[in-house]
């Protein structure tokens, strides 16, 4: 049984990715649930939120890009590590993982940077004493 609040997260793509791909199966074949996702729709650009979805929309359970961050170096105090965990974890928060990712990407770029420039010092540093 799909919700409305289910919906409303297929309109704001902030469901898991597999909850995602079933609904969007099950809204191509079935003609009610289809008008009941314009309903959905239509009381959203009327202006009717609960708040529920403002909070969804707005994210404002998300941690900040710093505390993914410090999630990522291990460096959140637990309890607020505990939470980052849940909520990419148990929530699923796409936005929350897609910038987690973003974040790994990065630190392994500046890693791959950071072992580059060290071997370039390295092979300066004993330039003089390589025989010919």
């Amino acid at each position: 049984m799909i919700t409305d609040v289910e919906l409303e997260r297929f309109l704001d793509e902030s469901l898991p990715a597999e909850r995602m791909a079933v609904m969007e199966t099950a809204l191509r074949t079935d003609a009610a649930l289809q008008k009941r996702l314009i309903a959905v729709a239509g009381r959203r650009d009327a202006g009717v939120h609960s708040l529920g979805g403002v909070w969804r929309r707005h994210r404002l359970s998300c941690p900040s890009r710093e505390q993914l961050g410090s999630h990522l170096l291990g460096v959140l105090e637990p309890r607020l590590d505990d939470y980052v965990k849940f909520h990419l974890e148990v929530a699923a928060c796409r936005y929350c993982q897609a910038s987690l990712d973003d974040l790994r990407s990065q630190h392994a770029a500046a890693d791959d940077d950071t072992a580059h420039r060290r071997r370039k010092r390295y092979f300066q540093s004993s330039a003089g004493y390589l025989s010919e």
